[in-house]
């Protein structure tokens, strides 16, 4: 499986290649660990709270970050993940919200003995899965944006919608949003600066707001203890 640019330049965070498996099917050094098996979109935040918290026993593997633009393939990649690291830890738990995939996800993981994170998408537990569903009637016409698309903006919305070569289809695609909110896990003027950016491109409203880790930094830490 593909891991994220960050997790593949820490050593920390690679399997030794001539690992063998124990009699109880563990490799050595892995017992009493935990994979997070996530998203690469969320690879940058899962780096930070292990950095913050000291979980050293939480591994991380990384699926790509595009399966986003085919959450039809999430839950396959998923699935061979797990069955193929499963025996070299005690638990895996999977970083993904439904993420499109219309509870098949959750579905799967129930089927493989895996947890998952609850929420329909990133959006909802960077917010705060309870905090999000009560603004949900009110927002249906925002558009929002995490750190990691703000960052990857064109990559994951520009150009995968065709703006880059008919920019004339953006009132078409967002016409009928009204405006574009924000979510920064941490603070960065850069950042910020980019968003309002993406808003202006996108001919919607900005607004900025901070949620930091939100259901993600209790659920971890829930996992690691």
């Amino acid at each position: 499986m593909a891991l994220s640019a960050e997790v593949t330049a820490d050593p920390a965070l690679r399997l030794p290649s001539d690992a063998g498996l124990t009699e109880e099917g563990m490799q050595p050094g892995l017992a009493g660990r935990v994979l997070l098996l996530a998203c690469g979109a969320l690879a940058h935040e899962i780096l930070a709270l292990k950095k913050a918290n000291g979980w050293s026993h939480l591994d991380l593997q990384c699926l790509p970050a595009k399966l986003h633009l085919y959450p039809d393939q999430i839950v396959t990649a998923v699935e061979a993940a797990v069955l193929e690291r499963r025996a070299d830890y005690d638990q895996i738990f999977v970083v993904y919200a439904d993420c499109g995939t219309g509870g098949l996800l959750l579905k799967k993981c129930k089927e493989l003995g895996v947890e998952m994170v609850e929420g329909p998408h990133c959006y909802s537990f960077f917010e705060g899965n309870a905090v999000f569903a009560e603004k949900a009637e009110e927002e249906f016409t925002a558009f929002y944006l995490t750190d990691f698309l703000v960052r990857q903006f064109d990559a994951f919305v520009w150009k995968p919608m065709g703006l880059d070569r008919h920019p004339e289809l953006r009132d078409m695609f967002f016409g009928n949003y009204t405006k574009l909110v924000y979510q920064a896990q941490i603070n960065d003027p850069a950042l910020d600066a980019k968003a309002e950016a993406c808003a202006a491109r996108l001919g919607l409203a900005y607004e900025r707001r901070f949620t930091g880790y939100g259901d993600l930094a209790t659920t971890l830490t829930r996992v690691a203890e």
